[in-house]
């Protein structure tokens, strides 16, 4: 395989997950974040998510406000979200990861849920994001029969897999099993040759 490499298998997800679905009853932490399912034109419309990490999001009025903004903007500069203080069991999965693979900057992480028969539609990720970070799935809950697509390899990723893919393709996933597919996404820079 060119697109995607099993880093890990059996890590230890079962706490996140349950931590995950006691804020889910006490307060619907997966209706919290809709950005990435509202974005417009976006991949993500049957994705419901909860965002650790994000960059700033930021609305501008004007092309001369956006200029002066990007001007002064480091776009892969990323916040710890409030959230992040609700669920500290993602956090050595997080860490762990990021020293087993030498990471430099930590960037975004996101636990994405994908219902049965939904997808994520084709696309890519943008070639400044791309070519910055690596970009690793840490799988908290799958079933056979959800797929994912990078190129022309498709994987089915099992619960406790951790792995990397090549984001800079197309990409895409369809969950036809009949369970949620769950995953932490986490972006890593790390050393580039």
């Amino acid at each position: 395989m060119k697109n995607f490499l099993q880093i890990a298998s059996n890590a230890s997800v079962l706490p996140l997950l349950l931590a995950i679905h006691r804020l889910e009853k006490s307060h619907g932490v997966w209706k919290e974040d809709t950005y990435l399912r509202d974005y417009p034109q976006g991949p993500f419309g049957h994705t419901e998510s909860i965002i650790l990490r994000f960059p700033d999001r930021s609305v501008h009025e004007t092309e001369e406000a956006l200029k002066n903004h990007l001007a002064n903007f480091d776009q892969h500069e990323n916040y710890d979200q409030p959230v992040f203080k609700s669920l500290p069991e993602a956090r050595p999965l997080v860490f762990n990861l990021m020293a087993a693979v030498h990471g430099e900057r930590l960037g975004r992480v996101m636990i994405n849920k994908l219902n049965p028969g939904g997808v994520i539609f084709p696309h890519a990720d943008t070639p400044v994001h791309a070519e910055y970070w690596d970009r690793f799935h840490i799988v908290l809950k799958s079933a056979p029969g959800s797929n994912f697509r990078a190129g022309d390899e498709w994987v089915h990723m099992a619960t406790g897999d951790i792995w990397w893919f090549n984001n800079k393709i197309e990409h895409e996933v369809v969950n036809n099993s009949d369970s949620e597919r769950i995953h932490m996404i986490v972006d890593i820079r790390t050393s580039k040759p």
